[in-house]
């Protein structure tokens, strides 16, 4: 991108345009170039070039002011010195993500809709944290697996749909195994999982207690949400939210368990794990300048230089 390191040089441009108004500021109009011819007198090529030193001279001085602000390309490099978190974000895709109780704006817009929306602004505000996204109903898989690459992810998180992990079930000790065992093959000390979902847990060959120690054995911190409108609204096909189970996870784990019941509450919790899970990455910005201001100031003290000599020869004016 191109920046001026010395801005205030514009400020000179204001009297360089003031130059045609010198003579009636002093009396003495000493720039100006006749543009007048006597009545008998005929037209040459030096009186229709009468205009050019001028020119030159406006010319030349605005170039010199431009290359005295200093333009100049910047290089921002970052360099990531230490690695950050590794977090996988654990996401419900069971049927019943698909209550439309939560809004936005005034628009009623389903659970799942909700979550990849919060998500995708969580993952844009880490951007030195490999994170990756595991999916879960009926069964639980990685989809993606840790990554720096955010673009991609979010690419992908946009396309996540209800049922992609099977919609009438909802394996959450499922969902910790899985991620659980992913974040081990990382050779890495920071890890922690995102749990979200809307129900209980009714598949899998684990529970989620008997996936949490595992989890716990591995030093891996788990945060729970659970997420849909409050009074009712977590029913769906005869299940409920059980936040008894998300809490003893979140305990059992060194995390925290968080409910949701609409969307700005929602957006609120992933913001609040935001702070309570600093980044330790450490990053270093190298930059660069690439100086600019002599293709400007060349041409301008050549243009001033041309004025001169066409003014005191050819083209000089007349008494």
């Amino acid at each position: 991108m191109i920046e001026w390191a010395s801005p205030w040089a514009f400020w000179l441009l204001p009297l360089v345009f003031l130059l045609p108004l010198q003579g009636r500021i002093t009396g003495q109009n000493r720039l100006a170039v006749p543009g007048t011819r006597l009545p008998n007198q005929k037209m040459t090529l030096r009186l229709m070039l009468a205009w050019v030193p001028k020119a030159l001279l406006f010319a030349g001085l605005i170039l010199c002011i431009v290359a005295l602000a200093r333009p100049r390309i910047t290089h921002r490099d970052v360099v990531v010195q230490s690695d950050g978190l590794d977090i996988l974000l654990a996401v419900d895709t069971s049927g019943s993500m698909h209550a439309e109780d939560f809004a936005v704006g005034d628009v009623a817009v389903n659970r799942l809709a909700v979550a990849k929306g919060v998500m995708k602004e969580f993952i844009k505000g880490r951007p030195y944290d490999r994170i990756g996204v595991v999916v879960f109903g009926e069964e639980a898989f990685t989809h993606v697996p840790l990554t720096l690459d955010h673009d991609t992810l979010i690419a992908v998180l946009r396309n996540i749909e209800i049922g992609l992990a099977g919609p009438s079930s909802t394996a959450i000790g499922q969902a910790i195994a899985v991620s659980a065992r992913r974040l081990n093959q990382i050779d890495s000390t920071e890890r922690i999982v995102i749990l979200l979902t809307d129900g209980r847990n009714n598949a899998g060959e684990l529970t989620p207690r008997q996936a949490s120690q595992m989890a716990e054995a591995l030093h891996i911190r788990i945060y729970t949400i659970g997420v849909g409108a409050a009074g009712g609204g977590f029913r769906m096909q005869g299940d409920g939210l059980d936040e008894p189970t998300l809490r003893e996870i979140a305990q059992l784990t060194g995390g925290q368990y968080f409910r949701a019941t609409d969307s700005a509450g929602l957006k609120g919790i992933y913001e609040r794990i935001d702070e309570l899970e600093t980044s330790p990455a450490e990053v270093r910005e190298l930059v660069e300048h690439e100086e600019l201001y002599r293709r400007l100031l060349m041409p301008g003290m050549w243009l001033l230089l041309l004025h001169t000599l066409l003014s005191a020869t050819w083209l000089r004016r007349g008494p």
